[in-house]
Order: C-alpha cells, then sequence, then structure tokens
C-alpha cells in the first residue's frame, strides 16, 4: 500500500478551522484525490469524527483545531500516515500503537518503565521515522468498555501522560502471566478487539508444555522436538531415565533458566542431581532413580514442570553452546529472522541465559569455538534457520493466538543436528539483537513497527 506521511498541526480558531473542519495540503489531496469541502470520517485509532476537508498550499501538513484534536486524541507536532478510502469515505491518519507494559515507576522520571524504558524510547524513534504514533500503558489503565486510555508518551526529551483513543494496533510487553491474566486486562482486550477491531499481537505467554504438545502435532517438526512431557508421576521419570542418560525438569512457565533441573545417569544405578541457583549449580547424588524421586518429589509438587530428553550438545571449554533466534513478522506479514546468537553458559551453570551468567557471540563465532568441522559448519547455519521458520509457522499453525515475534532456543548436538529447547513468546530486548551498542534504532524493534503498521493498514 502507498503511503504518505503529514504533519499533524493544531492551530486556534479561524474563519477557516472550525472543530468540524480539518485542513489538507493541496498536492496530497490530489495525490489521494481527497474531494474538497466535503463531508467524510476522520479516523484516529478508534477514534471517528465527521468533517470537513479543506485544502491549502501548505506542505505535508494536516491542520487541526485544537477542539477537534482534543476530541480524537491527536497530539501537536506527529509525524503519521494518511490514507483516504473512497469507497467508505474515510481519511485514516495513523497508525496508532499501543503497548502493554507491567509497570510505571513516578518516580523515576527518567526511566518510568524501569529497564525496558530504553527500548520504550527506541520504539518511539522508529515509530517517528515510519509514520506512526505509540503509546505506553500498564495494566491499571486498562478498563472494560473503554473509547480511551490514559498513556505515556515520549516528546521533547521527557515522558507525558496523555489521553488517546484505542489504538489501531497493541503489542504485549507484560512480563509476568499475573498481570496477563487480571480480568480488567483480558475484559480490555476482548473489547478492544470486537467493538474497535484493534488488531493484538503477542497476546500472551506460551508455556513449555503447551509448545511440545502443539508442535507434536506437525509430523514435519518432529525431527526437531527432543522427547518432553508434562511431568506426572515416578513411573514416567524411570521410564525416561532408562532410555536417556540426561534428562532436564524445567519448570512450564519458568525463565531465565531459573529452577531448571539437571538429571544424570552415573556408573551402576547412582543418579546425580544439579539444581540451578543463582550463586551457580548445587550437586547431589543419590543411590537410585526412586531415592532421587523421593528427595525431589515435594518441590515437583510446588509447580508442574517439563520433563525432557538431555542432548549430547556441542561445548567449547566444556561450556554448553546454544542459540537464540529472533523470528518477526514484518512490512508484508510473514515470518522473517531477525537475528540468530550464539550464547555459551556460564563456568558455573548448565543452562546459557545471561541472567546465569551466559556469554553471547555470533552464530560464525560460537560454532568456530566447537567441535563442529569447519566443512559442516555453514550447513549447520543453514539449518539453524530452517529450524527458526519451520518452528514459528508450527506455533501459528497449531496455537490459536496471534504473535509477531517469538524467541526462539535452539541447540546442536555433536552429530550437527539441530533440535528445538524453547518457544518464548515475551523474547527480551537486550540479549537477541546483533552484538554491536550503535545509538540507532535495532532491526528488531524496526520490524515490529513495520508489523504492526501492516497490521493497520494505514
Amino acid at each position: 500500500m502507498t503511503r504518505t506521511k503529514v504533519g499533524i498541526s493544531i492551530q486556534g480558531t479561524s474563519i477557516y478551522l472550525d472543530d468540524r473542519t480539518v485542513v489538507l495540503s493541496e498536492a496530497i489531496a490530489r495525490k489521494w484525490k481527497v474531494p474538497s469541502n466535503q463531508s467524510m470520517v476522520l479516523r484516529f485509532g478508534s477514534a471517528k469524527q465527521d468533517v470537513k476537508v479543506i485544502t491549502a498550499a501548505t506542505s505535508n501538513s494536516l491542520r487541526f483545531n485544537p477542539v477537534l484534536a482534543a476530541k480524537i486524541g491527536i497530539h501537536q507536532g506527529a509525524q503519521l500516515n494518511i490514507h483516504y478510502r473512497h469507497n467508505v469515505g474515510t481519511l485514516s491518519i495513523g497508525p496508532l500503537i499501543g503497548v502493554m507494559i507491567s509497570r510505571v515507576y513516578k518516580n523515576a522520571p527518567d526511566r518510568p518503565f524501569g529497564a525496558i524504558t530504553a527500548f520504550c524510547k527506541e520504539m518511539t524513534a522508529a515509530c517517528e521515522r515510519y509514520g506512526a504514533v505509540i503509546c505506553f500503558f500498564p495494566p491499571g489503565e486498562m478498563q472494560a468498555n473503554a473509547s480511551s486510555i490514559s498513556a505515556y508518551a515520549y516528546s521533547n526529551g521527557s515522558w507525558n501522560k496523555r489521553t488517546f483513543p484505542i489504538p489501531n494496533v497493541i503489542y504485549n510487553r507484560l512480563t509476568s502471566r499475573k498481570y496477563e491474566n487480571q480480568p480488567n486486562v483480558q475484559q480490555f482486550l476482548k473489547d478492544a478487539k470486537a467493538r474497535h477491531g484493534t488488531e493484538v499481537f503477542n497476546e500472551k505467554y506460551l508455556n513449555k508444555t503447551e509448545v511440545f504438545d502443539a508442535l507434536r502435532k506437525e509430523s514435519s517438526l518432529h525431527g526437531y522436538l527432543p522427547e518432553s512431557y508434562l511431568f506426572k508421576n515416578y513411573q514416567m521419570l524411570k521410564s525416561m531415565a532408562s532410555r536417556h542418560p540426561v534428562l532436564f525438569l524445567k519448570p512450564i512457565t519458568g525463565s531465565l533458566g531459573k529452577g531448571i533441573i539437571r538429571i544424570r545417569r552415573e556408573p551402576g544405578d547412582a543418579y546425580t542431581c544439579d539444581f540451578t541457583n543463582l550463586n551457580g549449580v548445587r550437586k547431589q547424588t543419590f543411590p537410585s532413580i526412586s531415592a532421587l524421586f523421593q528427595a525431589i518429589a515435594g518441590k515437583l509438587k510446588t509447580q508442574r514442570y517439563q520433563l525432557q530428553q538431555g542432548l549430547d550438545l556441542i561445548t567449547t571449554d566444556g561450556k554448553t553452546i546454544d542459540f537464540r533466534s529472533l523470528v518477526q513478522r514484518g512490512a508484508k506479514g510473514e515470518w522473517a529472522i531477525t537475528s540468530i546468537v550464539g550464547r555459551i553458559a556460564g563456568t558455573q551453570h548448565f543452562v546459557s541465559n545471561l541472567a546465569r551468567g551466559g556469554t553471547l557471540t555470533n552464530v560464525t563465532g560460537a560454532l568456530a569455538r566447537s567441535s563442529v568441522s569447519p566443512t559442516a559448519r555453514v550447513s549447520v547455519k543453514a539449518r539453524l534457520r530452517k529450524a527458526s521458520l519451520d518452528i514459528a509457522k508450527g506455533i501459528e499453525a497449531q496455537i490459536p493466538s496471534h504473535f509477531g515475534e517469538l524467541g526462539i532456543d535452539l541447540a546442536v548436538d555433536k552429530t550437527g543436528k539441530v533440535w528445538l529447547l524453547e518457544v518464548n513468546s515475551k523474547p527480551s530486548k537486550d540479549d537477541n539483537t546483533p552484538l554491536n551498542n550503535e545509538k540507532k534504532i535495532r532491526p528488531s524493534v524496526k520490524q515490529l513497527v513495520q508489523y504492526a503498521k501492516y497490521l493497520a493498514k494505514i
């Protein structure tokens, strides 16, 4: 779709400009065949207003009376796309993108959203580049049957709270299931979709059981999937331990490597358990699988775990290597790989998360430091890319929720085979991008805005 950007100008009432009239640049009116002095519907987000358009010899601008601007929630200085639909007589400006954030720190004006404030500024810069307005709001602002929302926007070097219409597109960056499942949040999203046609992406967290159960329905993906089940009882543990020398128990809603237990079969009938904690790994050895189960049974009752086959993965200096692929939809709505990075586990850990002392490198560097032969590295890189896209499409096909980006954790075993470790629907904005510290808009952020524009059709 061809788009044109216009600058929003809010000016006092004049003989030409009342609260039912907007003034559009002649050149843009000609390009979009916008009829002059005729009534039409002006739309910004969920806001709709009958207006008359008059034209003037100005450069790429759309002028508003302050009363009309306040009524539809438009703010001075915005650079927005404009699109006129002849068949329905609607002049749309936008898109308006809303981002759901977990909390606002009112006593920290420079970092009101904590660690993701820099990401929110970067999203704002990308929206300015591509002709969109973006606002950020926590769960407390989300109400049922709302026609507007109080949200934060960044302009002129500071964050300000303003009133906006319900956005064209909402991106869910809530960082806990507790926030996501609040009744007011769920009702707000339901109403936004049903009443205003809002597109919501990354609608929910995925858990490990849900992911593996869904992907098993796609026969073409079976080769990527280690044997993995929702843990149920001792018999399941005993059966899996008889088939695999290493097993993992992972909290199904866990993140950052928290709470993972590694079980290793030792010579004889002994088993060693490694428990992750903030200081590293705690080891404990048991004379039998039944003794091990008795020791951890209490822990297994406190939350649900996924029991997963351990893999003989490539390493460097004894440290496990895995890969995080960031797969996103872009300007055409199609899945594409934005980045893949290698992650090397910390010295005292068996998981590679940065929060557990892991380090980043690029894929080429990670493979070069491993036992993968130089001739095999090219094909391994190609398999990592294919697996990333295959798995993203499998999630889309088998899980009835809308995702615009996925963090897909992959591993390579010592034979060069690619395996899926897990899928994250709220990938970090820090550890999944190309390794540079330049002050520019990252490709991952550009993709998010481009996809939101695609969804909004403005």
